[in-house]
């Protein structure tokens, strides 16, 4: 989380944080917010709140670009996605869409309020066939093949006019099963049907939140977007959340190391949050943390028990083959498997020195 953008941040959910007034920071902060896609989010709060005019014109002006740019993108994206719930309707197939244009819709308070670039739903397993024949019928093509231990699929299709594929994510779970105790059963237990609607469903808000959390944790809180759409349903749900409850629920599933280490960050940077919600527990601050103890907090001790870090290790160590060349960067190759972990070790080698030597450097 870039430091510099916590005051402009915090300002938007809490009165009494002052807008920074130093033209100079807004000229920072336009080209962080820029390189972290989340120019819409803070378009729409300053908006709301009545303060986009106290900005600087040129912030404003292009806040506003890239919020248009995000209402085009995510009204093509609706009406895409609002075909594939109608033919997963059709087909008796009960799905939830995760994230995207519904959830700047209903939780940012406008399409256009938070961008998105794909469309993910959750299906149940025994329903996966089925909706990737759904899928492909629509036009997409698999972009990648399965990846064992993992809990979605990707398909996508070329748009006419843009350089980016539109990409469907079908999920069956929101975690590994490797690695936790979770039931995804009792998350469709505790959804709700869509008004109008028999087979598209919608989360809970406690369900919401507890996935958004686990998302946040998933990509290690690398983008302030992550940190504003725990912040956001805070702001929205406040005390209607049954914290105590949820802390006991990710117990059972074996989450909750990961659900307090992500909430311990998030109120560590804002500490507003606290007059919004309490926490019934938060991780201790260990002082100043460099990268890679970070990497190996994250990495490994973010699980609950000894048996599910042994096997994060084993699979870091020994990863899939397609998990390779995507920690590579690269497309997947056919040549063999030891030839491949070496590039790999290659890379982690060359950035853990990198790392080292920023370390000792201070910076």
């Amino acid at each position: 989380m870039p430091k510099m953008l916590t005051p402009l941040l915090s300002s938007l959910y809490d009165k009494n944080t002052k807008l920074p007034s130093n033209r100079d920071y807004y000229l920072e902060a336009i080209e962080e917010i820029e390189a972290t896609s989340i120019s819409s989010q803070v378009y729409q709060k300053l908006k709301e709140k009545g303060q986009l005019e106290k900005t600087p014109l040129f912030f404003q002006v292009r806040l506003k670009q890239k919020y248009e740019e995000t209402v085009f993108q995510n009204l093509f994206i609706k009406n895409q996605t609002d075909k594939l719930l109608e033919e997963c309707e059709k087909g008796k197939i009960e799905v939830i869409p995760l994230k995207g244009v519904y959830f700047s819709q209903e939780y940012f308070g406008h399409l256009g309020a938070r961008g998105t670039s794909d469309i993910d739903v959750l299906v149940k397993r025994e329903s996966v066939e089925k909706t990737i024949k759904l899928v492909e019928s629509l036009g997409y093509n698999q972009a990648e093949r399965f990846i064992p231990g993992h809990f979605h699929c990707s398909f996508s299709k070329c748009i006419p006019g843009s350089s980016n594929p539109l990409t469907v994510e079908i999920h069956w779970n929101v975690v590994k099963t490797a690695t936790s105790r979770f039931k995804i059963q009792e998350l469709w237990e505790d959804s709700r049907e869509v008004p109008g609607r028999t087979y598209v469903k919608r989360l809970s808000n406690q369900y919401l939140f507890y996935m958004i959390c686990l998302h946040g944790w998933r990509h290690n809180l690398d983008s302030p977007k992550y940190y504003l759409d725990i912040i956001q349903l805070i702001y929205k749900f406040g005390k209607q959340l049954d914290i105590p409850q949820l802390f006991l629920d990710a117990r059972r599933h074996g989450t909750y190391k990961r659900l307090v280490r992500t909430l311990s960050i998030v109120y560590g940077e804002f500490p507003i949050l606290e007059n919004m919600m309490k926490l019934p527990t938060k991780q201790k601050k260990r002082g100043r943390v460099n990268r890679y103890w970070d990497f190996i907090d994250y990495q490994f001790l973010s699980y609950d028990s000894f048996l599910h870090s042994l096997k994060e290790v084993h699979q870091w160590l020994f990863p899939a083959k397609v998990d390779i060349y995507i920690e590579l960067n690269l497309p997947e190759k056919n040549q063999c498997y030891l030839k491949s972990l070496y590039f790999l070790y290659k890379k982690r080698v060359s950035k853990f020195t990198k790392v080292v030597t920023l370390s000792l450097r201070g910076e």
